[in-house]
């Protein structure tokens, strides 16, 4: 049964079509890939699911109830996290405080305020739901290390955690792998699989390393210029001559 879905989705702009008639389907628990080459329209599409842009025409749905003009935060309520391509933490603030406040902000407990001028004082609770999502993404080491001192690869895990931690059902991640060397992009496919295997929740990636997708989804679409040309198992659709000709081009 799907959980997120995206039926006939259109998006334009000064008369320009960003989207044409996109859908898009994830099952509880499934890892889905969305590709495409630079302006296949797939942050529009992302920025639809999540509330950010109102499509012209189509709908979205999570769990059977129609989101297409709930505002971003009730989704998010919902179930429905993010991560983002340019990396979005908090300066000055540590990995266990970014776990924290996404727990505040998850329950609805707190004065934030507090907790962002580092006067908050966390319940047991708390810390301890923290510290499951640090062991789980191999943060402990560095928990207590302002981020701005952490290596890019550690911050996308933190940008993770933080989405980890207001228990959604489906995580958004937009290019995880953006600005990783070979390295560190293994160990983020790693961590990845532990956190599917470990919560099950379902994961829409957005991505351009395409040994990545390959390894990680288990279906995957792919957008050119605003139109679905492909979408199934991927092995299959990666074979695609269409695949091939708009976005693989002679890498495969």
């Amino acid at each position: 049964m799907s959980l997120l879905t995206a039926n006939s989705v259109t998006k334009t702009f000064a008369g320009i079509t960003a989207l044409n008639d996109v859908s898009l389907e994830v099952g509880a628990g499934e890892i889905v890939g969305l590709i495409g080459p630079n302006g296949a329209g797939k942050t529009t599409f992302f920025n639809c699911l999540l509330g950010l842009l109102r499509p012209d025409g189509g709908t979205i749905t999570f769990d059977g109830k129609d989101l297409t003009r709930v505002p971003t935060h009730r989704r998010a309520r919902l179930g429905i996290a993010r991560t983002f391509q340019r990396i979005e933490l908090f300066v000055g603030m540590t990995p266990r405080e970014h776990f924290l406040i996404a727990d505040r902000i998850r329950s609805g407990k707190g004065a934030l305020w507090k907790d962002m001028i580092h006067k908050g004082v966390p319940t047991a609770a708390e810390q301890e739901r923290a510290q499951e999502t640090l062991d789980l993404l191999g943060l402990t080491p560095v928990a207590d290390r302002v981020v701005e001192s952490l290596s890019l690869g550690i911050g996308r895990l933190v940008e993770i955690g933080r989405a980890l931690m207001t228990l959604p059902r489906v995580v958004l991640l937009d290019e995880p792998s953006s600005g990783l060397d070979r390295a560190e992009t293994a160990e983020l496919e790693r961590t990845l699989l532990s956190v599917h295997k470990e919560r099950g929740i379902a994961i829409l990636l957005v991505e351009h390393d395409v040994d990545l997708v390959r390894h990680f989804v288990e279906r995957v679409y792919v957008l050119d210029f605003g139109t679905l040309i492909a979408s199934g198992p991927t092995d299959e659709v990666f074979a695609d001559s269409a695949v091939r000709k708009a976005y693989l081009g002679d890498i495969v």
